[in-house]
């Protein structure tokens, strides 16, 4: 598995009327940030997207503002959002949009798509809080074409076996606190056994806390 390789993001000048938003309303990571007066995506969510094409699925609308990070490449993105309120605010975001936008009622289970629908699909911070993990992931498998990528950032067991051991402790009352957070999961692990291949994989940490993120491919 090769690492990716950082570089600054290219500024952008597009909706900077919506700030610089964040990743999802339980892990308030901040989706762009602000070079002088211009806004760009935050380093993780500009790696994240970096060289997408064609028809895109992302799980969790947020408050809408990563759509404004998307390239120029994507045909067509699709947020999957089952909070009524988080969808009509991605709406708003979408709405003057250069790229075709649509907002889904639907849960990261649950997905009202045909089979291979995606050219990839994305999850940012939502695996380490979803009830059932693994079930996202074979949905995510089955709304892929076959050959699509799944683009991953997510918030992970340390691989420090003595900060493992502490987060295994904490677990239990960090995830009724922090919105169903488990920061003890091997989501790397998960990805493998939902049959995906991974190919890219970037470890780091956030507020000292570890963080992974990637891209796996559907056989």
């Amino acid at each position: 598995m090769a690492a990716f390789a950082s570089r600054p993001a290219q500024p952008s000048r597009t909706d900077t009327h919506l700030g610089c938003g964040m990743e999802q309303f339980h892990h308030p990571r901040p989706v762009r940030i602000r070079d002088g007066a211009l806004l760009r995506p935050a380093p993780q969510r500009e790696l994240l997207l970096r060289g997408l094409t064609g028809r895109i699925a992302e799980l969790g609308a947020g408050d809408g503002v990563k759509l404004t990070c998307y390239p120029a490449q994507v045909q067509e993105i699709t947020l999957v959002e089952e909070d009524p309120f988080l969808r009509e605010i991605a709406r708003a975001a979408a709405a003057d949009l250069p790229i075709a936008a649509r907002i889904l009622a639907g849960t990261p289970v649950k997905i009202p798509v045909p089979d291979g629908t995606f050219d990839a699909v994305v999850c940012s911070l939502i695996l380490c809080s979803a009830p059932h993990p693994q079930a996202v992931l074979t949905e995510a498998c089955r709304i892929l074409r076959p050959g699509g990528q799944l683009r991953f950032y997510e918030h992970v067991r340390s691989s420090s076996p003595a900060l493992a051991l502490v987060e295994a402790v904490l677990t239990p009352l960090w995830s009724r606190a922090a919105g169903g957070c488990h920061p003890d999961r091997d989501t790397l692990s998960a990805i493998q056994q939902a049959g995906f291949t991974l190919q890219r994989v970037h470890r780091f940490t956030f507020d000292h806390v570890s963080h992974v993120l990637g891209t796996a491919h559907r056989a």
